[in-house]
């Protein structure tokens, strides 16, 4: 499949915003869903609608292997040891609370530690703070440098015997920083601590392998890699999912329930209480099954040439300042315009029909660090072209003229 043709599988795309044909680059606050993505919803709805797991009839049948089939797809793709290391949830900040709630709460007593980063997203602040507040506990924080990096020689000084777990994003959602996951993961065992990593913004971008990367648990959502909204994965060693007890009661995370005494199911089924998104879980593998078809690792290809054209682009504009400049990025840009709101930028590209995301992006802490109110957002995925970064950069200068 040629990138210069993927436009075509998306029909959202075939659209004009204000008279201009749209140019969506916002990806990195939702993905735009493929042809066979929404045929997926299409024929569960008109075909296959039944709940999963309970009945003996066809269509419940049918649709609970399809559900399952979805559970093996995604294991595959991220390289999981078995489908029952796959749960699904409504998305990364789900997967975070469960994990929040069920494995690390148990563990905390007074005065103990968890470590998060200075570039977190909010859904990976604000569950720790709750069960540090609640816990008695304390929350350490790894700083970030200029660039937008983490100080990880801060991050082996912070680690000690209170630290009782870390959990650090794969991929910044306002930077675009690639975090060095790899060396932080073995940090973190070698200190025998469990560690999470929260996927949102890496999944769809990297070539990512649980076996190779040794996490402990894994999340990502799926409306961020083309797959619907409310569905999303959470990956957790199977050693240690069994070891833990359950997220939320109700039905089908059970084996039996009596008055006197209820006994939880196995794995996964035990996090997944009562009926789930069973369209979503299917949809997600058809989105994976499409990013397959693509191949993950000409995806990033692709998108490290915008993102490198696009700042070379951006870079020539004497009022624009790009913050976060690691040396490893995914496919987004946050910008500032000397004089001008980013609200305001985001306003006027609309004007010309292009969709990107302004605000401090769930990630107050950094707007903080680098004395900012908020960013202008540009995010790419793999239907976005030069093209696109053309028409950006043209509207940008057009903003700097109105603003003059």
């Amino acid at each position: 499949m040629l990138f210069k043709d993927i436009k075509d599988n998306f029909p959202i795309l075939d659209q004009q915003i204000n008279g201009e044909k749209i140019v969506y680059l916002d990806n990195a606050a939702t993905t735009q869903k493929p042809k066979n993505v929404i045929n997926s919803l299409i024929n569960y709805y008109s075909k296959n609608n039944s709940n999963i797991h309970r009945g003996v009839h066809t269509l419940s049948q049918k649709a609970t292997e399809d559900y399952e089939e979805s559970r093996k797809t995604i294991a595959n793709f991220i390289g999981a040891s078995s489908s029952k290391e796959i749960i699904f949830v409504r998305g990364a900040t789900e997967a975070i609370n469960l994990i929040a709630n069920s494995y690390v709460k148990p563990l905390l007593k007074k005065d103990d530690e968890i470590i998060i980063s200075q570039m977190e997203h909010h859904a990976n602040i604000v569950p720790w703070q709750m069960i540090c507040e609640e816990r008695k506990a304390k929350l350490k924080i790894i700083p970030i440098n200029k660039n937008g990096e983490l100080k990880l020689k801060k991050f082996n000084e912070i680690i000690n015997k209170k630290t009782k777990f870390i959990s650090i994003n794969h991929v910044s959602n306002s930077l675009g920083t690639i975090n060095p996951i790899k060396e932080i993961i073995k940090t973190a065992h070698q200190n025998k601590i469990k560690i999470m990593i929260d996927g949102a913004q890496a999944i769809q971008h990297l070539e990512i392998n649980m076996n190779e990367i040794d996490a402990d648990f894994y999340c990502f959502s799926g409306h961020k890699m083309y797959a619907p909204t409310g569905i999303g994965i959470l990956y957790g060693k199977k050693e240690i999912l069994e070891q833990m007890g359950p997220y939320q009661g109700g039905g089908d995370m059970i084996k039996s329930v009596t008055f006197e005494k209820t006994i939880y199911n196995d794995i996964p089924n035990r996090f997944e209480a009562g009926t789930p998104n069973i369209a979503g879980a299917i949809a997600l593998g058809k989105a994976i099954e499409y990013l397959n078809e693509i191949g993950i690792n000409n995806i990033a290809k692709h998108e490290r040439h915008l993102l490198n054209y696009a700042t070379s682009k951006l870079n020539k504009i004497n009022k624009i300042k790009i913050i976060g400049k690691a040396k490893e990025k995914a496919a987004v840009i946050s910008f500032v315009i000397d004089g001008i709101h980013p609200h305001d930028i985001g306003t006027i590209m609309d004007s010309h029909g292009i969709a990107i995301r302004t605000g401090h992006h769930c990630t107050q802490p950094i707007m903080d660090f680098y004395n900012i109110p908020a960013t202008a957002r540009a995010s790419f995925a793999i239907y976005n072209t030069t093209k696109d970064i053309d028409k950006l950069i043209e509207a940008i200068k057009k903003c700097i003229e109105v603003f003059k």
